[in-house]
């Protein structure tokens, strides 16, 4: 068997482990879920009446967002478990296993993946209950999922750097909540990037959280056809740019997720 195969094989076993851990304390999992869908019900019947949209239902705009939201705080969870493992010493267990290095990695990363699975799943329960509906093709509506799925995977591993440099569950939580308040906030997620100052329009536009919300909305035929194309490259051409952005955070991180495991157990 070639190394690829054993550390995926090896990957898959982390991945259970870190799955039955979640069943053995669903607490993770309820508050995980309870999360985005206060954060619909809040936007949706607070904040929805005051926050216009134009040629679209609000509910409908902003479900797109909550579930970039979701699966980007969901990504966190790779580098908080990471921490923990290295703090407890379970690292330090593995390396006693015939097992490969990156096999925790892989296993963290996609167990991720399933986290975001359910937290989807939920999260779309809820939005067809406050009033979202899909309006595209079931393949557009698929692509959609499995496209946030992959940009999430994506930062994971962005967030397996983090949590393998701080090494802290404490201060990883804090440093994460930092970086990703305002990557969301500071995007289409919520309002539409023209509502926003100049300064802050800008860096909306160019936000791969804004690509991927604006892709999944065009995806699910939340926005109005009639009403013309962003005027920001990225957001005219979401689809490709989430891709681009996939693609760019695996190319970095992965290495750097692999190189800063090394370092963490070699101590």
């Amino acid at each position: 068997m070639s190394s690829v195969a054993v550390a995926l094989s090896d990957g898959m076993t982390i991945a259970r482990r870190n799955l039955i851990k979640i069943k053995r304390v669903p607490d993770l999992l309820v508050f995980t879920t309870l999360s985005p869908i206060m954060f619909v019900l809040l936007f949706a019947y607070v904040f929805g009446s005051s926050i216009s949209v134009p040629g679209v239902s609000y509910r409908e705009f902003l479900i797109a967002g909550i579930f970039v939201q979701t699966a980007v705080f969901g990504a966190s969870w790779t580098g908080a478990g990471l921490a923990e493992d290295i703090q407890k010493g379970i690292i330090d267990r593995f390396r006693t296993l015939p097992m490969a290095r990156s096999a925790v990695l892989v296993g963290r990363t996609t167990s991720d993946v399933a986290i975001n699975m359910i937290s989807l799943v939920v999260m779309s329960l809820t939005g067809l209950v406050v009033g979202w509906r899909i309006h595209s093709s079931f393949g557009e509506a698929a692509l959609g999922f499995a496209l946030l799925l992959l940009f999430a995977y994506a930062l994971s591993w962005m967030m397996a750097v983090v949590g393998l440099w701080i090494r802290s569950p404490e201060l990883f939580n804090n440093a994460s909540f930092i970086v990703i308040f305002p990557l969301t906030f500071i995007a289409n997620t919520f309002v539409p990037s023209s509502n926003l100052p100049t300064p802050l329009k800008e860096i909306a536009e160019w936000n791969p959280i804004s690509a991927i919300t604006q892709a999944l909305r065009e995806l699910f035929g939340n926005t109005n056809p009639l009403l013309p194309a962003p005027d920001a490259w990225p957001l005219r051409h979401s689809v490709l740019m989430s891709l681009v952005w996939t693609a760019i955070f695996l190319l970095i991180f992965v290495p750097l997720a692999i190189r800063r495991y090394r370092k963490a157990v070699s101590r």
